[in-house]
């Protein structure tokens, strides 16, 4: 079953993974009012359809003032989004989430996938993040880090450790990263996914947070 990206940060979150602070607005007298109660002054405006590839498709909006948060809702909702997932048809954006936008340094990638070749649990992770997995591996494959889970065992921290440090965080980082890693673990596990994606897994001179682009958990 495959979700919205406010419903699979509700889940997610529930596991321990940070994210930033949002809410869902159907129509833009909504958005404006879930953006004055977030607080701050940059808000992103993410249309809520089931397909990656939304911010090429014109569906992500970063907004500074209220009057940008009203036009760029007024613009999507209702409107037709077409993506490469999507297929010609596209589709109608019924729901949008607005989100506080925060200050990042990289973009990363964090993935989970059932391998079932090998019956085990798949991680893959990127520097180079807010792009397709597919993108990542033909253009720049050498950046991609992969860890096998034992099912007997599950997920062990030396394992997120070791995805950490391969995504080149720092000390306080690899503490967060590992938070999240083994956060987003437990949620698919139980859960009982097929995937979880968080693209992009941003890094900043603060904390590692995941602010979460597309965020699938699809259940078998």
């Amino acid at each position: 079953m495959d979700i919205h990206e406010y419903q699979a940060k509700s889940l997610l979150s529930g596991f321990g993974v940070s994210v930033p602070p949002g809410g869902v607005a159907y129509s833009s007298d909504q958005a404006v009012y879930v953006a004055t109660e977030l607080g701050g002054a940059h808000w992103a405006i993410k249309a809520q359809i089931h397909s990656g590839g939304r911010g090429k498709a014109g569906g992500v909006k970063l907004c500074r003032t209220y009057h940008e948060v009203a036009a760029a809702a007024q613009a999507m909702l209702g409107a037709k989004l077409v993506t490469n997932q999507t297929g010609p048809e596209g589709k109608v954006v019924h729901r949008l989430y607005v989100e506080k936008a925060t200050a990042y340094e990289r973009e990363l990638y964090l993935g989970f996938v059932l391998d079932r070749k090998i019956e085990r649990i798949r991680v893959i992770a990127s520097v180079e993040g807010g792009m397709e997995i597919e993108e990542i591996a033909k253009e720049r494959p050498e950046s991609i880090l992969q860890v096998e889970v034992e099912p007997a065992v599950g997920m062990q921290p030396f394992q997120a450790r070791q995805l950490a440090f391969g995504l080149g965080l720092n000390l306080k980082q690899v503490s967060q990263a590992v938070t999240i890693i083994l956060g987003c673990y437990r949620a698919f596990r139980d859960l009982d996914a097929t995937m979880v994606e968080i693209n992009p897994l941003s890094r900043s001179t603060q904390k590692c947070r995941s602010t979460i682009t597309l965020c699938s958990v699809a259940r078998r």
